[in-house]
């Protein structure tokens, strides 16, 4: 080293010389320039300047004596430009070059090239100052080349103080202390810079470890000293030594095992102590959650060093308060999960197998989730570490649902060769770490990220990128920490690329390698690219070492136990492995024999075999070490790409990996024959010198399109916070060249937000117009589509949902259905090559469906091996193998994507066809074959079933017993029962339906989908699931579909769709399709005649709203007591008050009004109620309110009110006593049950005792078979009397036949529709299409944030959700959301609110936990909670301290408060059987959303209604929200009908048909039956006729 140095100080001098040169004259500068603006200072109050006095600046000392100076702030910069460039290497030519291309008449852009290209592209921002000084710069230039030298000082001004600054011995003792300063700067330097961070956990043999070694710019090159370049005929080598050993630090220790604790000590058995790497990184991975970075060489230990980090989670999960000894009982499986990302499918296959073996003692299961391993939601409820691709992960968290459901309890992170950010791949390992980062402050959640790498030259990127803390989680590690020293040869073979010539020399260079290594004694594993290469160079070599007449060199007959192993392949069929074996030689590749691989491995490991010519799969799947490794070529077949590319640094580092035996061998070789033209490449790439560069902007629109579908990203704001993730924003500021970036956008804007918010609009517009996203430029928010959220799923790119846009069509053969999945720019990477095209012609001919495009093209390619795929017709050729392969694995992911697509159009005949090739990839089986090929049956028994059975369908063989079905196919009993097996167990169903118009346009259709097959859980496993839909009588609309499994112990479903009947006229029938998601030829379809349907007329009879002046409330004229009480609410009735005011409280008649919630129908009825009883005060007469349990109880303070003001009592009867005659006049409030019971006790249908003068029927609406026979005995028993009869319901959308009932005259019937409201109701809808789950909960958190923070001052929210388990849940994932948008840790709290304001509500609690909700503004109501604590929180609610209250269905009606924002999350609840043993998805009856929306409406002010919904409930709930609730009678679904009239007999009264006739006519169902006879299964007949058949059904079961 001490030699080379001197030699380069004798060439060109020390670098440090010149840099202390230069900074000795730029201090000599600064005086000068000094004394100038001290002169200047003093001259300042004199009127004239000494305009020669100017600042001197000085390129070199002799400019001191020069004959010119430089004048003003320019020169002084032009003077340090020309500096800097001076001390570049062959400064003073450059200097000559810059004059050359400053004085030429080309632009300032051409020259600005030019001078890049002289300077260096690394040190652009001289090349700018350059620029920005031309002319200056250019006449400096000018003179100091053509001026003569002068060693006078001319026309200056300098003191002797200057003088003496610039004597000799001064300007040497000032370098002196500059050279001593700049001794640590690195010799090739050629500019002082600052000194770089010095990190505490980087290791390194050199002193140049932070940065770019090399520069991809070419101005800095230099590979590590020692290594040698040799040139031959054949080919061109670069050796590289091993790097230098870095020495311990002195408070380095080993690990010892021994010194762990329980949990990690029996996690390493049969380690004496951690190695060096693991032993450094061990206190952060054990015993922290710091995020990491871990850079260490192939062999290292790494995974190791994985290990630790998963058991400090494993150790966190750890009851230490379990008073058990065992570590395994206190560990909390359920937990925690720990994603264990890795490279490759083959490396995932064998981390599972060493994590599963390693912690198979503490109960840990490890598997593997890749494209080739799915596992079931029970399989990974029970697995801790899930091993998966980069691909898999990101697909995985794509999906809100199923095993999306794996990130919610993501504990820890682990991506392994994080340096393939480089590679095409990198930008998914970008996605999902960005994905992660971004969970973590979204959910508040601790997810830790280890990153593990091989050495990387610019890791401080990666670490910021990760997360990671350079100070306690970055640990880097150089190639001297490698466990054996490799030396590493790249050999650059001579010849065109490709050619015979390229082809002998790399055969002659392998085998010169290989003969070398073995001649030493040495054993050598060759690498080659494809299985056939394998033999075919095993014979090369050995052909040549005969030629060489050293092929005895090669023989391992000597060895010990070569004839045993002679006679161990002696049973192998493999002929070329027997050849190969005797002359040492030995073959490798995972197409072979299982037991073949096995045995090569043996022999390889036992030095039986001195050179395994194999391909990378040994690399990676078997820890399988030899001395040498030789690379064979750097071309490999990409089937993803069609084509053939280079071999990724990956990879090479991974063969090189397995150079060097651990423990046997002190040093390792590895090489590379490659092309001389990539020889460079290989030589950056593999010794870590060129920086890894972000891929992320190639796959940045899909990435966009996956982040707004799952809901993350909502507008350019979040998209562009979104990026801020990514390692792409990293490099953009890093190096914002290559990523298209000028430099002057970075000074201006550090964070890049501009460049950012310009990239994701750009790919904003893409998505719009591919119709996956919806793009608001006004408001920059973005709202996913069907398609979007499809090609999410299914990870289908942008570009492919473009192709189906255009091309996709509702009526579409098989033939279309291949065609159209082949042109999907998925397959654009496959290559039509010549030498395939008589085999894809022979393939072509032997499909059964038309291929559209031939062989010439890449589309009839693709369709070819498809369908040859699915035909299972073998192919020879290699290259053809893998695109069948390729087209394989990705057609099933995109036919189910245009499967979705389909059903997302309601295309039925496209959705059947795509459902049939979905199964028919899965399957390899078309649909024209026999279904029960799906078995697994004997071949000669499919064989005699397609034969003698083929038009037997699968229900028809059922029919028979296996004796017959044995004689049919001609096989014998057995056969035929293994056959009857099959088809009882293939599946079936049968359909039970009922037809139902629930409106003039609306048919309900209740289907019971009845299981037809025999259950087996080792055919159907867990469940079965299928599609049912029911399409129009054309075939070619889905009306409505639903997706449903069977579940073993179900023998039966039911489904109800609603579908609309335009103009009330029913098509002649339609198909209900039933089609299993597994099976194919499993189908069933039912043809429903709608011809004998008839709809209910659709009778006029709303209100229209007139513009009527409001009446005052002192038009109540009966009692100015009343008006008083009215007025302290309100002074004006509003609209719908005026117009039925007069009927209801001035008229005797009975009357019906049935006006949307929040309209004051029931305080209209009150009053009209009060007046009445004013009126007949004085001879005693009484009212009845008959109220829902569900409705009535937040109008009883208005009542006692009331009550109290006018001295009419207020009684709620809970007796039979109902009927009693009061004493005095009295309202008495009661239940329709308390009615029931009280009209069936101890009398035969009496009318009551005491004149009764009113009846108030109160949300008629929620009419069930209860309250329609309470309220028809009643009326039937004061039909004689005056009993006037008064309803109210919410808006109905048919109310004659309700009026009908109750006897209300047309003009008594006020029917408004639900609009038809005084107050200002907004109504907004957000659907979804993930399932129920809790999951889909999340995704409604950020929607119900976004309304909540519409509140203003002093407004108030309601938020209804399914059930109270979800209560804390929903509410922690909206204080999450709120945090993350105020970074405020009050929550929904007024900020006015402080704790001891609060601290008066707090101490009445009960429950204390409320206190963390209701401290951030949330609170709950519901009756799980105690009394006391309800009534605290609606107080907090009522001050506005609680802004956000949580309310679970079955207490909407109880809620006594309604809020400015009302958000309905979701329509959807479980429901459990009586005895909990099923349970089932529901829908919210749509009488509980019509309630809900009426929270929202105020009396002062606006309300927002939101509606979170499943998208395919949509239609239907806003149909009846806008048009009103359907009202039909459930007497006939009960059997509180028939109890009555048993208890009427047990009580000693005679029951005829007679009397259920006549109390039937008195009911709601004697009107709908005739109005709507289809609905209750009736034909249209006489009404007395269908009562009369009513009454024998009854009288029959009584």
């Amino acid at each position: 080293m001490a030699e080379l140095v001197n030699h380069l100080d004798f060439l060109v001098g020390s670098s440090q010389d010149v840099v202390a040169d230069r900074h000795a004259l730029d201090e000599w500068n600064s005086v000068s320039y000094i004394k100038y603006q001290q002169a200047v200072s003093q001259e300042q109050g004199s009127e004239i300047v000494n305009e020669h006095y100017t600042p001197y600046q000085w390129t070199s000392i002799l400019d001191v004596y020069g004959d010119h100076h430089f004048s003003g702030y320019d020169s002084a910069v032009v003077a340090s430009i020309i500096s800097r460039v001076r001390n570049k290497h062959n400064g003073n030519i450059l200097l000559n070059s810059l004059a050359s291309i400053l004085s030429s008449n080309r632009t300032d852009d051409g020259a600005a090239e030019d001078i890049a290209e002289a300077v260096g592209f690394d040190d652009i921002q001289l090349v700018m100052e350059i620029m920005q000084h031309r002319s200056a710069l250019m006449q400096e230039l000018d003179k100091q080349i053509h001026s003569d030298a002068s060693t006078g000082l001319k026309n200056t001004k300098i003191d002797n103080d200057d003088l003496r600054l610039l004597s000799s011995k001064s300007a040497r003792k000032r370098m002196e202390q500059t050279f001593k300063e700049n001794a640590a700067r690195p010799l090739f330097s050629g500019i002082a810079e600052e000194p770089l961070e010095t990190l505490p956990h980087v290791y390194s043999s050199t002193s140049i470890s932070q940065g770019n070694i090399l520069s991809q710019y070419g101005s800095k090159f230099m590979l590590p000293l020692g290594t040698s370049r040799n040139t031959f005929e054949e080919y061109e080598e670069v050796i590289i030594p091993p790097s230098k050993d870095v020495l311990p630090r002195q408070n380095e220790r080993l690990v010892p095992v021994a010194a762990l604790d329980s949990l990690a000590r029996g996690c390493f058995p049969g380690y004496v102590s951690l190695n060096r790497i693991q032993s450094i990184v061990y206190p952060t991975a054990y015993s922290s959650n710091e995020n990491m970075l871990v850079c260490a060489p192939t062999g290292a230990g790494k995974t190791d060093v994985a290990m630790l980090t998963i058991l400090r989670v494993i150790d966190q999960h750890c009851n230490r308060a379990s008073p058990s000894s065992d570590i395994r009982s206190k560990i909390d499986r359920n937990s925690f999960k720990i994603i264990y990302v890795a490279p490759m499918k083959a490396l995932a296959a064998e981390i599972v197998r060493k994590l599963g073996k390693r912690l198979k003692w503490l109960s840990i299961t490890a598997r593997e989730l890749t494209g080739d391993m799915q596992l079931s939601k029970a399989e990974i409820a029970q697995t801790q570490i899930i091993v998966t691709t980069p691909e898999k992960w990101d697909v995985v968290t794509r999906k809100p649902s199923g095993e999306g459901d794996l990130a919610s309890s993501l504990k820890l992170l682990i991506i392994d060769e994080v340096h393939l950010l480089n590679e095409e791949r990198g930008a998914v390992i970008e996605t999902i770490i960005a994905r992660t980062l971004r969970q973590v402050e979204s959910s508040q959640s601790v997810i830790r990220i280890v990153g593990l790498s091989a050495t990387l030259p610019n890791y401080l990127d990666v670490a910021d990128f990760l997360r990671v803390s350079r100070y306690k989680g970055l640990f880097f590690f150089d190639s001297s920490f490698r466990p054996v020293p490799l030396e590493q040869h790249f050999l650059g073979i001579k010849g065109k690329p490709g050619s015979a010539l390229s082809k002998k020399n790399l055969d002659y260079a392998t085998f010169h390698k290989v003969s070398e290594m073995v001649n030493q004694g040495h054993q050598v594993m060759v690498f080659v690219h494809a299985r056939k290469e394998t033999v075919k160079t095993a014979m090369t070599l050995r052909e040549m070492a005969v030629a060489e007449g050293n092929i005895d060199e090669f023989s391992c007959q000597d060895h010990a136990q070569w004839s045993i192993f002679r006679r161990e392949l002696g049973e192998s069929k493999n002929k070329e492995m027997k050849l190969l074996f005797d002359n040492g030689f030995g073959i490798h590749h995972a197409g072979m024999l299982r037991s073949d691989r096995n045995m090569m491995e043996k022999m390889f490991e036992a030095r039986a075999i001195k050179v395994l010519c194999c391909t990378a799969t040994l690399a990676w799947g078997v820890n399988l070490p030899a001395h040498a490794v030789i690379i064979k070529g750097t071309q490999i077949y990409d089937s993803s790409k069609g084509s053939f590319v280079d071999l990724s640094v990956l990879d090479v580092l991974q063969v090189f990996g397995r150079a060097g035996r651990p423990g046997l061998e002190t040093s390792g070789e590895g090489y590379i024959c490659t092309t001389e033209d990539k020889l460079a490449h290989y030589l950056d790439a593999v010794t870590s010198q060129i920086p890894i560069e972000s891929q992320f902007l190639k796959g940045m629109i899909d990435s966009l399109n996956a982040e707004i579908s799952l809901g993350t990203v909502a507008n350019i704001r979040d998209a562009v916070d979104w990026l801020g993730y990514t390692y792409l924003y990293v490099r953009m500021r890093k190096n914002p060249f290559i990523y298209g970036i000028p430099v002057d956008s970075l000074l201006e804007d550090p964070s890049l937000v501009s460049m950012r918010t310009k990239f994701i609009t750009a790919n904003a517009r893409k998505l719009a117009q591919a119709c996956m996203i919806v793009f608001d430029p006004t408001t920059e928010s973005f709202t996913s589509t069907d398609l979007g959220t499809i090609a999410a799923k299914y990870y289908i790119r942008h570009s492919s949902m473009e192709i189906f846009n255009k091309n996709f069509r509702p009526k579409m053969s098989q033939a279309d259905v291949l065609a159209l999945l082949s042109n999907s720019t998925e397959f654009d990477q496959i290559q039509v090559r010549d030498s395939e095209q008589n085999e894809l012609e022979q393939l072509m001919k032997s499909v059964p469906c038309e291929v559209k495009g031939g062989t010439e093209n890449t589309y009839g390619k693709v369709n070819i091996l498809l369908q040859a795929f699915i035909s299972r017709i073998s192919v020879d050729d290699f290259a053809l193998i893998s695109d069948m392969a390729y087209v394989a694995q990705n057609a099933g992911r995109i036919i189910r994507a245009l499967l979705e697509i389909a059903i997302s159009k309601k295309w039925a005949g496209v959705s059947l066809a795509l459902m049939n090739m979905s199964k028919a990839v899965e399957k390899r089986l078309w649909p024209y074959e026999h279904p029960l090929k799906q078995f697994r049956l004997k071949p000669e028994v499919l064989y005699a079933l397609e034969r003698w059975a083929d038009e037997w369908s699968v229900a028809e063989l059922t029919t028979l017993d296996s004796k017959s079905l044995g004689e049919l196919v001609h096989l014998n009993d057995t056969h035929g029962q293994a056959i009857l097996n099959a088809a009882q167990q293939f599946p079936s169903v049968t359909f039970d339906y009922e037809l139902r118009p629930i409106g003039s346009d609306i048919l309900q259709i209740s289907l019971r989908v009845v299981r037809a097959f025999m259950w087996s859980s080792k055919v159907h496993d867990s469940a079965e699931p299928f599609w049912l839909w029911v399409e129009d009588h054309h075939g070619v609309n889905i009306l409505q579909l639903i997706h449903l499994m069977f579940r073993q112990n179900a023998e039966f479903l039911t489904a109800n769709f609603i579908i609309s009947v335009p103009g009330g006229q029913p098509p002649p029938f339609v198909t209900v399709r039933w089609v299993s998601d597994r099976w194919l030829g499993a189908e069933y379809e039912e043809i429903i005649s709608l011809e004998s349907i008839v709809m209910p007329t659709d009778v006029d009879c709303r209100t229209h709203t007139l513009d009527l002046p409001l009446l005052p409330v002192s038009s109540i004229v009966e009692s100015s007591i009343l008006s008083s009480t009215v007025k302290q609410n309100f002074a004006w009735f509003n609209s719908t008050q005026t117009h039925a005011f007069w009927t209801f409280v001035n008229s005797t008649h009975h009357a019906l009004l049935c006006a949307p919630t929040g309209s004051g129908k029931t305080t209209l009825a009150q009053i009209a109620v009060w007046t009445a009883l004013m009126k007949v005060k004085s001879r005693g007469g009484w009212a009845m309110l008959v109220a829902t349990t569900k409705g009535y109880g937040e109008n009883l303070p208005e009542l006692r009110s009331a009550s109290k003001a006018l001295g009419i009592p207020l009684e709620c009867i809970t007796t039979q006593n109902a009927l009693t005659k009061p004493a005095r006049t009295i309202l008495r409030i009661v239940t329709p049950a308390v009615l029931l019971r009280s009209l069936s006790y101890d009398t035969q249908w009496q009318a009551p005792s005491g004149g009764l003068d009113l009846v108030l029927c109160d949300n008629l609406e929620l009419l069930d078979s209860i309250t329609e026979l309470a309220i028809s005995l009643l009326r039937f028993q004061t039909q004689c009397q005056l009993t006037r009869f008064l309803g109210v319901s919410n808006s109905l959308n048919n109310a004659s036949d309700l009026a009908d009932w109750l006897t209300v005259d047309p003009s008594a019937l006020f029917s408004f529709f639900p609009r038809d409201r005084d107050q200002a109701l907004t109504f907004s809808t957000v659907t979804f299409t993930v399932p129920y789950s809790p999951a889909l909960f999340k995704l409604m958190a950020k929607p119900a944030h976004a309304a909540i923070r519409t509140l203003v001052e002093g407004e108030c929210s309601l938020i209804f959700i399914p059930s109270r388990a979800q209560c804390r849940p929903i509410a922690l994932n909206l204080l999450t959301q709120c945090a993350l948008d105020t970074e405020s840790t009050k929550g929904y709290l007024p900020y006015h609110v402080d704790e001891a304001y609060l601290g008066r509500y707090v101490e009445k609690l009960q429950d204390q936990s409320l206190l963390d909700f209701i401290s951030k503004g949330v609170g709950f109501f519901h009756s799980g909670i105690d009394k006391n604590d309800r009534n605290v929180m609606l107080e907090l609610y009522a001050e506005g301290i609680i802004r956000v209250l949580i309310v679970p269905r079955d207490s909407c009606w109880n809620v006594p408060v309604r809020a400015a924002v009302v958000v309905v999350m979701g329509t959807q609840y479980v429901h459990f059987d009586e005895d909990n043993s099923d349970r089932s998805i529901r829908d919210f009856k749509i009488t509980e959303i019509v309630r809900m929306q009426g929270r929202a409406v105020l009396h002062t002010g606006s309300g927002r209604f939101h509606l979170f919904c499943q998208s395919d409930s949509l239609d239907t709930i806003t149909r009846f929200l806008n048009d009103g609730v359907p009202l039909e009678s459930q007497l006939l679904e009960t059997s509180v009908l028939v109890q009555w009239c048993r208890m009427q007999r047990n009580q000693g009264f005679s029951i005829t048909k007679q009397d259920i006739v006549d109390i039937l006519s008195f009911t709601f169902l004697a009107r709908r039956v005739a109005s709507n006879p289809s609905y209750y299964r009736f034909t249209p007949t006489m009404k007395h006729e269908t009562l009369s058949n009513i009454a024998d059904v009854i009288f029959d079961k009584i």
